[in-house]
């Protein structure tokens, strides 16, 4: 075996002599994106010094060397973090230097190895190794695997369109399984790693059970490929057809003198348009490109179509920036008003933003993101700012997306393929400075064609989108001029980087006296037209629309609020379409017969009515909400159970407050030993709703004390805040959704974390005058305060008061 340009001589000056090897070390030859398999003969090309330094010594000592894949192909001159740590000891069969001068190796596997540690000192990698021998055991179970692993190899071979009828008669003639289960993953079209898996799995269960898998997954996928295949001829045959028709029109009509004078007229006219586009120089260079290529194309050819729609989509869009209308802040600011009612804070902040888009019209303006329960006005907001700055409007609708090309486009070798929804949304708007809505961007989601959330980042980074690139334009497209604007019902589902770049904007539910005068002033008039009736036919009393709100809607937003109008409205519809004259009043007492019963009733007097009960708040991507905690007690051995479908954080809390009641037992005047011999049962209503998070520590907490004292909790109260095990109140979020939610429901005082009192300007005036609220900081001042003052059922008669809840529970039912 010759070996050119080396001698022993020069390796040994190289490093140290292979014959100075330790019994247990290997020369280890590092490769990219191959895996050797025992018995497997493969060949191999080096080229790198190391690499081939290392061939060349294992040639000449006749020596076995060690394959060992990288991690990272990309890695140059990889180091031994760089290696994988498993891999196959081989023998080199034949070394051989091509003509290009490259080195080819013929090896073939042996048997598995581990590194045990590099050794230094050699001008290559070697490394002290353990070989690890075949497990050799034939149990019924591998007997089975093996019959149906190689079932599956063969049918797999069977279904490639050339498959080697050598392959197919040894894995045959295969006896042994561990050879059979490398044999098909040696040959088997899958991923390095996942080959590199296999070599790693020693365990022969666990390998053949891998190595099935991933047969089925291919026979699968070659079933779909050969009726896809089937389909394809199919449509060709078709296709084939029709061009010989067009190739035979093109041939009359070339005889006529027609087509080709059409054509070049067709192309006359394209370059005009494209000459009149205002395109930036190295899209118009793209643009002649392609239509001089357009030009030497036949219009029979598949591809002419492809080319003429891009070229229309590169002219239809609008590459120059129109004159920008000057924002008038006073208008901006009536416009806001005019639309919406309420909602200071953010219109303060648009008018805000408005004012430095107007002071400096090409400055980086930050991304806004509305973010609130359903309803709320997300929407409408960015419709008013589009209005304040005169400026096209379009919405872009993100819920469901879950495929990369949605937002970067599909590349034009694909049929069919188009723009994303980035750049159709400008072709639309006609405008390079339009205002640009991203709806609901929390309901992303992630697939096998990539995250769009992350193609979401350079368009809504203002340092990058300047010269963002969609894959089907292939050309950079200016989005720095347009005014991006986001929605989302919740923040946890937004990514972090893209929620980083984003200016998050909070949109809390509606008081009651927002959600009347919003009815007033905007459903009534919207469902009087959708609903054919003019002004004057139909009144509906201030009482029965405030009886709508509080009977018949529960919610943050006003959508089912109209949607309650807008049934009232069409039952007067029908009495006007009848011929009934006058205007039609509707009055308190007519809801019923109109809407139904009341669907929502007010019912903290009685579920407080006994001790053991606390009103907690929560809060819930649709708004807040109150949460009633209840406790009973009965003989038993000192369980703590918790039902309702809590979640781990709300399990943890009942008992951190647990353990601060039965700690501090007697500064609450509760007897200790009362815990040993009884169950305490904990239950959160609305068990088909799953609940969890930290908030009801104080409720869960006082509705423990009001169990075991026998005094009940106020119940015009409710809690909020999390408790740690020295009994301090901690602070908690959805502090403003939770107020006006026990604002809603007519709560009059509210217990607040101390650390929660930066939240109380963003409670609404009208809810911070009609609440009282008590700020705590340990949970002894929540006893102090929600506590009735004396005992209404005695504490030492669990039974009584299991009674008394049965009882009240049954007065409900009725």
């Amino acid at each position: 075996m010759d070996l050119p340009g080396a001698s022993k001589e020069g390796a040994t000056k190289a490093g140290a002599p292979a014959s100075a090897l330790p019994p247990d070390a290997l020369i280890i030859i590092p490769v990219r994106n191959l895996v050797l398999f025992p018995g497997h003969v493969a060949p191999i090309t080096v080229g790198r010094e190391r690499s081939v330094a290392a061939a060349q010594q294992a040639v000449r000592d006749q020596r076995q060397v060690g394959i060992l894949m990288q991690r990272s192909p990309e890695t140059a001159d990889p180091t031994s973090i760089d290696l994988h740590r498993i891999g196959c000891v081989a023998n080199i069969i034949r070394y051989v230097t091509g003509a290009d001068g490259a080195n080819h190796l013929i090896c073939q596997g042996d048997q598995r190895f581990q590194i045990v540690e590099f050794l230094s000192g050699w001008p290559f990698f070697v490394a002290r190794v353990l070989r690890i021998p075949e497990p050799d055991g034939r149990s019924a179970e591998i007997e089975a695997r093996f019959l149906h692993l190689k079932a599956q190899a063969i049918e797999a071979m069977q279904l490639l369109p050339q498959a080697p009828e050598e392959l197919l008669t040894a894995i045959q003639s295969v006896d042994s399984p561990a050879a059979l289960a490398d044999l098909a993953t040696a040959y088997i079209d899958i991923k390095p790693e996942e080959k590199q898996e296999i070599l790693e799995t020693v365990d022969l269960v666990a390998r053949m059970e891998k190595v099935s898998r991933m047969l089925s997954h291919r026979i699968e996928i070659l079933r779909l490929s050969q009726e896809i295949g089937r389909q394809t001829k199919a449509a060709l045959d078709e296709r084939q057809r029709e061009v010989l028709l067009r190739e035979q029109m093109a041939a009359i009509q070339r005889q006529l003198g027609e087509g080709e004078a059409g054509k070049a007229e067709e192309m006359a006219e394209l370059s005009q348009t494209i000459a009149k586009a205002n395109m930036p120089k190295e899209v118009e260079d793209e643009a002649r490109k392609e239509l001089r290529r357009l030009q030497r194309m036949p219009e029979a050819a598949a591809e002419y179509g492809m080319i003429r729609t891009y070229l229309d989509w590169l002219i239809g869009l609008p590459w120059s920036l129109p004159e920008e209308t000057p924002i008038d802040i006073v208008e901006a600011r009536r416009i806001l008003d005019e639309d919406h009612y309420g909602l200071e804070k953010i219109k303060r902040r648009i008018i805000e933003y408005l004012a430095v888009r107007k002071l400096a019209p090409r400055g980086k303006a930050p991304i806004l993101c509305f973010v609130g329960p359903p309803g709320v006005g997300k929407t409408s907001l960015g419709q008013s700012i589009a209005r304040a700055m005169k400026r096209k409007f379009v919405r872009v609708s993100l819920g469901g997306v879950h495929d990369e090309a949605e937002i970067r486009g599909h590349r034009r070798t694909y049929i069919g393929a188009l723009p994303g929804n980035i750049i159709q949304a400008i072709r639309k708007a006609g405008s390079r400075n339009c205002v640009m809505m991203l709806d609901e961007i929390d309901k992303l989601g992630a697939g096998i064609h990539g995250d769009p959330g992350a193609a979401l980042l350079e368009v809504l980074d203002p340092e990058q989108n300047s010269t963002f690139r969609d894959n089907y334009l292939g050309v950079p497209f200016d989005l720095s001029r347009v005014a991006f604007i986001t929605t989302a019902n919740m923040l946890d589902t937004i990514p972090g980087p893209l929620r980083d770049r984003m200016e998050i904007i909070g949109l809390a539910g509606y008081t009651a006296d927002e959600k009347f005068q919003i009815a007033r002033r905007y459903l009534l008039s919207r469902q009087m037209e959708a609903n054919g009736v003019q002004p004057g036919q139909v009144e509906i009393a201030d009482d029965a629309l405030r009886d709508i709100i509080q009977l018949y809607t529960r919610e943050a937003g006003v959508r089912n609020l109209e949607r309650e109008i807008g049934k009232a409205l069409r039952h007067a519809a029908v009495r006007i379409a009848e011929g009934q004259g006058g205007p039609i009043h509707i009055a308190r007492e007519d809801l019923a017969a109109i809407l139904g019963p009341p669907q929502f009733e007010s019912e903290l007097a009685m579920r407080t009515s006994v001790p053991g009960v606390a009103t907690g708040l929560a809060w819930t991507p649709v708004g807040g909400d109150i949460l009633f905690i209840e406790a009973t007690r009965a003989p038993g051995s000192g369980r703590l159970i918790l039902t309702g479908q809590l979640g781990e954080v709300m399990r943890e809390s009942a008992q951190a407050a647990l353990s601060i009641l039965k700690n501090r037992a007697g500064s609450f005047g509760v007897e200790p030993s009362g815990f040993e011999k009884t169950d305490i049962h904990i239950h959160v209503p609305a068990g088909a709703t799953p609940k969890d998070g930290p908030s009801a520590g104080v409720a869960m907490f006082m509705a423990l004390v009001s169990l075991m004292t026998g005094r009940t909790v106020r119940n015009d109260t409710a809690m909020t805040g999390e408790i740690s095990l020295r009994g301090l109140v901690l602070p908690v979020g959805g502090i403003k959704e939770k107020v006006i939610a026990a604002h809603r429901a007519g709560i009059k005082r509210v217990m607040l974390p101390a650390r929660n009192r930066k939240d109380f300007e963003d409670i609404p005036e009208e809810a911070r005058k009609e609440l009282e609220f008590v700020w705590l900081e340990r949970v002894d001042e929540a006893v102090s305060v929600a506590l009735e003052p004396e005992a209404r059922t005695s504490a030492s008669a669990p039974d009584k008061t299991i009674r008394h809840l049965a009882d009240n529970e049954a007065q409900a039912g009725s």
